[in-house]
């Protein structure tokens, strides 16, 4: 990743919209060439363009960050709480717990329900800790590309 690469990941950190006319310039380069640029860093899977949403905003008014402990192989774990819809993504650790989970439901009788019913179900989890959101007060995603 060279300067030219950080001046693009540093515009889309501004506005991921940013059409390829005004982003070239602002990176010293044609439009074609930013264009290009940009697809590499997106082949190389060193950046995603994606939509941003606020779950609470969207109706999903239930939120948690869940730390689990595990008997067994805590990839596994995440990998089977990975494939359900409420899962929004799942970080391994160490320390107090082996796995967290960040979960997204529409209410709180379904964050409920997904904990007792779904996680605790999971084969290998041993505990189940809930950290419930009242609200999002940060979220942001960015980076420091330098």
């Amino acid at each position: 990743m060279d300067d030219i690469d950080r001046a693009i990941l540093r515009e889309l950190q501004v506005d991921g919209r940013i059409p390829y006319a005004e982003l070239g310039p602002k990176v010293g380069l044609s439009p074609s060439a930013a264009r290009l640029r940009l697809q590499r860093l997106i082949d190389a899977k060193a950046v995603q363009v994606v939509g941003v949403t606020d779950p609470m905003a969207m109706s999903r008014q239930a939120m948690a960050l869940l730390g689990l402990n595990t008997g067994g192989d805590s990839r596994a774990v995440a990998d089977e709480l990975a494939g359900h819809d409420e899962v929004v993504y799942t970080v391994l650790t160490s320390g107090r717990y082996d796995l967290f989970a960040e979960v997204v439901c529409a209410g709180p009788g379904d964050l409920l329900d997904f904990v007792n019913d779904v996680v605790r179900a999971v084969e290998g989890v041993t505990a189940v800790e809930s950290f419930p959101y009242f609200a999002i007060h940060t979220h942001r995603f960015l980076w420091d590309v330098d």
